[in-house]
């Protein structure tokens, strides 16, 4: 995208952050990809990405204590999955345009590494960082819950199954698997399900059906494949 155009869609977005849109130079390190800082021999947006993590972290956590004050630690971990993955953090990167923002060298943009999730994400939670530290968390936070939070699919935040799924897609490139026993009379059965990755077991959980002890069995997984990422 030319120079000035570039420069617009920042004042854009800006503006929909509630801050002064002439404050571009104030932003404009969270775009920058590190193939672009090489060619300009400049600062990447990589320092950014690393606090904007724990920004990120913080904000959705905070927002879902205070959403849910009957959720257990376990519960509020695996909503908390939901929120801040690669894949759900780059649909609000796409959302927002930010794969027209971002600065790239030639070699990078011609290979659409704009358009890669997991630079996506990583620039929207460098974006998050210099917000926080340019206009304050408060800024920052509402931001997060009006572009971001709110277009989360409710169901995701419900569905340990889906996090799970989405979760070991993105770190373990595989889908988890599932295996059921079942006992019982047919007018009462019980259900065990054991969920594995990459041939692993991860987790189990029971339930009087399939379907719910499958989710048991997931939100045991997210349980430990949390603790371990």
């Amino acid at each position: 995208m030319p120079g000035e155009a570039r420069r617009r869609r920042l004042r854009a977005l800006l503006k929909r952050a509630d801050v002064e849109p002439k404050a571009i130079d104030l932003v404009e390190e969270a775009f920058v990809h590190e193939s672009a800082a090489r060619a300009a021999d400049a600062v990447s947006n990589e320092r950014l990405e690393f606090l904007g993590d724990a920004i990120l972290g913080f904000i959705v956590s905070r927002w879902l204590y205070e959403r849910y004050p009957q959720d257990q630690e376990g519960q509020l971990t695996r909503r908390k999955a939901a929120i801040v993955n690669d894949r759900v953090l780059a649909q609000s990167a796409r959302r927002l345009r930010f794969d027209e923002i971002i600065r790239l060298d030639a070699a990078a943009r011609a290979a659409g590494v704009a358009e890669r999730t997991s630079i996506l994400g990583s620039t929207f939670e460098a974006f998050i960082a210099a917000l926080c530290l340019r206009f304050g968390l408060d800024i920052a936070q509402r931001f997060v819950e009006r572009e971001h939070i709110a277009h989360v699919d409710p169901a995701a935040l419900e569905d340990p199954k889906t996090v799970l799924q989405e979760f070991t897609q993105q770190h373990y490139a595989c889908t988890p698997s599932y295996r059921e026993d079942a006992e019982g009379p047919p007018h009462a059965r019980r259900f065990t399900s054991f969920v594995s990755i990459k041939g692993q077991l991860f987790g189990s959980g029971v339930g009087h059906s399939k379907r719910a002890a499958q989710q048991e069995a997931a939100a045991a997984a997210l349980r430990r494949v949390l603790i371990q990422a």
